[in-house]
């Protein structure tokens, strides 16, 4: 018997059939409710031994009512969830760090929080209220042989099953001027980001920023690097022989072939924009944004941190 809740109608041929003594299995089958049901709405919404529909409605609605403001009547969870929400962390990934304390609360209801409270609605990613649906079919793959490249199809298995920290996904962020951009490397494992601000690209600058940062990272830590066709990657060369790492690219026109990279420039534009203009950041701005999302936990990590899966600390 599908459950379904009392209408208002229920409660009144519910009063009738009491008054009338009937017994609580006959009432079940006349309103087609389970006698359970019927037994636990009795016991919820009398009042002083008697049950009158108008009072048992009232009743059930404050009920509700409170149920629903879960967090306002906790200021643990309103102290924390306001907390979380000015980190950028979603209702979802703070729902799933609470049940790691033990506390039970569904990302719905923190959505439902933050509706009620529209001034939180601005730490939202999607602030909207719809989501974009995706679109977009696979693309037959263009063979294209450019001589000293080394192809996303020549990864070992080991790199497409992520089951080792060290292999790398990068592309450039760009801004309105184009000239201005932010280099991103992402690890496809953990999802730990490392983005640099480029006030102007070249070929040569991009691969001295790489291989400065990369240099800096153990060698297990640093193993492949996948990249896009973009020419501010053409001095590849360079690229593997100072920072020792195995480069490939994704064939031309299949983003999707670095989804990990092209997903985290996706958080990162929620900081930066499409068509915003790059003349006034600067490094610590993107410092401070790459911290945020290092920081966040991800559903795909069981909800640890991008930053405590890269360097193991204790959880």
């Amino acid at each position: 018997m599908a459950y379904t809740h009392f209408t208002r109608d229920d409660r009144v041929r519910l009063a009738v059939l009491l008054r009338a003594k009937t017994e609580r299995k006959e009432i079940g089958r006349i309103l087609n409710k389970n006698p359970i049901s019927i037994w636990r709405e009795i016991k919820r919404n009398s009042k002083n031994g008697k049950y009158i529909p108008s009072v048992a409605r009232k009743e059930a609605k404050e009920r509700k009512t409170h149920r629903n403001k879960k967090i306002e009547n906790d200021e643990y969870l309103k102290k924390y969830i306001l907390e979380k929400l000015k980190l950028y962390w979603s209702p979802e990934q703070i729902a799933g760090r609470l049940r790691r304390k033990k506390i039970v609360i569904c990302h719905e209801t923190i959505y439902g929080y933050i509706i009620r409270h529209k001034k939180l609605k601005k730490y939202l990613r999607c602030q909207k209220g719809k989501y974009r649906r995706r679109h977009g079919t696979v693309l037959r793959e263009k063979q294209r042989e450019y001589g000293k490249k080394r192809w996303i199809g020549q990864r070992p298995q080991i790199i497409n099953d992520r089951a080792r920290i060290g292999d790398w996904e990068g592309d450039t962020i760009i801004g309105l001027e184009r000239t201005k951009r932010i280099l991103t490397h992402v690890e496809r494992k953990t999802g730990y980001l490392i983005a640099d601000f480029l006030p102007t690209v070249s070929a040569e600058i991009v691969a001295e920023k790489i291989s400065k940062r990369f240099r800096k990272l153990p060698k297990e830590k640093r193993r492949s690097i996948t990249y896009d066709n973009g020419t501010e990657f053409s001095h590849h060369e360079s690229i593997e022989k100072k920072t020792k790492v195995t480069v490939y690219f994704a064939n031309p026109y299949h983003s999707w072939e670095r989804g990990t990279n092209e997903n985290t420039n996706g958080l990162l534009r929620q900081f930066f924009p499409k068509k915003s203009s790059f003349a006034n950041i600067t490094e610590d701005d993107v410092e401070k944004a790459t911290k945020l999302l290092n920081c966040r936990p991800r559903k795909r990590l069981c909800y640890l941190t991008p930053k405590e899966m890269f360097h193991c600390t204790s959880f």
